[in-house]
């Protein structure tokens, strides 16, 4: 087997990272991420990258829904869950965050993209559940 094969979603990944590289190369550092968010959607329609943005997640405890609920940034592809964030550093917490999404969405694949350094910062994290 083609060891690509084996990256989750690779090209949908790589897709997602070039439009938001060229968000983060138009606009650099100092934004709030309500900004970006707003660029990379435009962007995404720009290179036809389907996605929903502010998407309600619901969340179930013992097979039962919970009124409370996440809400994603952006799903890509019906398939990715993407988390912008725009600080100097990304604590821990925020992956805890994305590793709830995935869980709760049995999701495969989630990304914190970080537009808050000089070099974008992003971090693809799997569903192991």
């Amino acid at each position: 087997m083609d060891s690509d094969n084996k990256i989750v979603y690779k090209d949908e990944s790589f897709k997602i990272i070039g439009a938001c590289m060229k968000v983060h190369r138009s606009l650099g550092v100092g934004f709030l991420e309500a900004v970006y968010e707003e660029a990379l959607e435009k962007e995404f329609k720009i290179q036809c990258i389907p996605f929903k943005r502010q998407l309600k997640l619901e969340l179930y405890y013992d097979k039962e829904k919970l009124n409370k609920y996440y809400r994603a940034d952006f799903v890509c592809y019906d398939t990715i869950i993407l988390e912008i964030k725009a600080v100097s550093h990304i604590p821990d917490i925020f992956y805890a965050q994305l590793r709830n999404y995935l869980k709760c969405t049995k999701m495969k694949l989630g990304m914190l993209i970080n537009f808050g350094t000089s070099s974008l910062m992003y971090k693809r994290i799997i569903n192991s559940h």
